[in-house]
């Protein structure tokens, strides 16, 4: 029976996407990235071979699923080529495999120097963005600015669109930020990306009639989302978010797809929590602890190198995320990670002022003073990542099952796939 999928992450991103997309692409027609940009980084490790993808869908590894990048990514096209290209001498063939949107828009040179001033401006109130111009891309796109890959493919369009936005920006950011460096060249710009553009002219098509004309073909399809829900520009901990629609609701406007067309939403969460960037953390953790869980899960950014912020699992923010994804499953990711502790703490609550906070409070003022209320659970003390090479949950040590019956409740999703290591075959369904 197909199935139309949606996965997200259910934390502040880098739960393991593009791992357990990969495992799932393997009985998918077709994967379609639906919002974000190259500021993601879904890494999958086959045999010895790491891939980090920021723009390609993570089904990119399987031979068979045919990969789309849908209107609601911002696409920079010189990191997508890269990519394409480096994807293409691992010997990985993406001819009749690869679309993009001709509704994507386009991050071009002044994007990134527009985040670049942005971010150095904000001193101690800034973001902790990637600077690879997404934000100020998808600004530009709300405010009717934007320039898409259908006008990218026709010079004239491109000419005029180029001309009355460089013109806008110039002005801006010398007012702004007293910029005094280089103009933005329209000649240049306009040269090299109406070269960049011939070389993405195989790829573009128009992915919504693509994708719903696959649903009516009654394929398997899976929507990846980037970043995570508390990540989310509506529904994370703003304003320490990103700019785009990181949920599953997201899904629908970033590829075409009317949502009485999706079946299913699974959310991919660590057995502990992570953080990149700025913004409030509650449950993370302090002194030795933080770089020892660092070091074991290998927490540094796949897109930036940065170090990961850790903390214990946090069920406030779970249980946000699985309602306002609707989640019907639950992905752990990690659970390996946990084998060296001793005891575990989960996060059930935050204390802000007195009062008891169950549900995420809707200020980061509130959750920078949030003080976590923590219920403590047994360790298990055993390698996971060994004692499950039969891959069946029965295998788990006891404590590590009721540690994973707990965060059910928390949630109130049933947890359908448990990771106890980076390689494919280190995961396993629950029955």
């Amino acid at each position: 029976m197909s199935s139309r999928t949606i996965v997200v992450g259910a934390q502040w991103g880098d739960e393991g996407k593009g791992k357990i997309i990969d495992l799932m692409a393997k009985d998918a027609d077709m994967v379609v990235r639906f919002q974000g940009g190259n500021n993601a980084g879904h890494t999958v490790i086959v045999g010895e071979k790491e891939f980090i993808f920021h723009l390609l869908p993570s089904g990119v590894l399987r031979p068979k699923t045919v990969c789309v990048i849908g209107n609601g990514v911002v696409v920079n096209p010189e990191a997508l080529l890269n990519e394409v290209d480096r994807v293409t001498e691992a010997g990985i063939s993406l001819d009749g495999r690869l679309w993009v949107s001709q509704g994507a828009h386009i991050i071009l040179p002044y994007h990134l120097a527009y985040d670049r001033l942005i971010e150095a401006g904000a001193g101690d109130a800034k973001i902790g963005t990637t600077k690879r111009g997404i934000g100020p891309c998808y600004a530009d796109k709300v405010a009717r600015k934007g320039i898409r890959l259908a006008d990218l493919l026709d010079k004239s369009a491109f000419r005029s669109r180029l001309e009355d936005v460089l013109a806008e920006k110039q002005k801006v950011v010398k007012a702004l930020f007293n910029y005094s460096g280089p103009e933005f060249d329209i000649e240049d710009t306009y040269r090299q990306y109406s070269e960049i553009a011939e070389r993405l002219r195989p790829f573009a098509c128009d992915t919504a009639v693509l994708i719903n004309r696959a649903i009516r073909e009654d394929k398997n399809i899976l929507f990846e989302g980037a970043q995570g829900a508390l990540l989310d520009v509506d529904h994370g901990t703003y304003p320490y978010v990103t700019s785009s629609n990181a949920t599953a609701g997201g899904a629908c406007p970033g590829t075409g797809v009317g949502p009485t067309r999706i079946d299913k939403v699974v959310g991919v969460a660590k057995a502990y929590t992570t953080r990149v960037g700025e913004g409030p953390f509650p449950t993370q953790f302090e002194g030795d602890l933080l770089e020892k869980v660092r070091g074991w899960g290998n927490e540094f950014g796949a897109t930036t190198g940065r170090p990961r912020r850790c903390g214990w699992f946090d069920g406030v923010v779970a249980k946000h995320s699985a309602l306002v994804n609707g989640m019907d499953e639950l992905v752990i990711t990690k659970l390996d990670v946990l084998d060296h502790l001793d005891s575990l703490k989960i996060c059930t609550a935050y204390e802000v002022d007195g009062r008891i906070y169950e549900t995420l409070p809707p200020l980061a003022s509130l959750l920078w003073k949030a003080v976590p209320v923590y219920e403590e659970m047994p360790g298990w003390k055993q390698d996971t990542s060994k004692t499950c090479e039969a891959q069946s949950f029965e295998d788990l040590p006891e404590n590590a099952k009721a540690y994973l019956h707990r965060l059910e409740e928390l949630t109130e999703t049933k947890v359908s796939l448990i990771s106890v290591g980076s390689d494919r075959d280190k995961t396993f369904a629950v029955a």
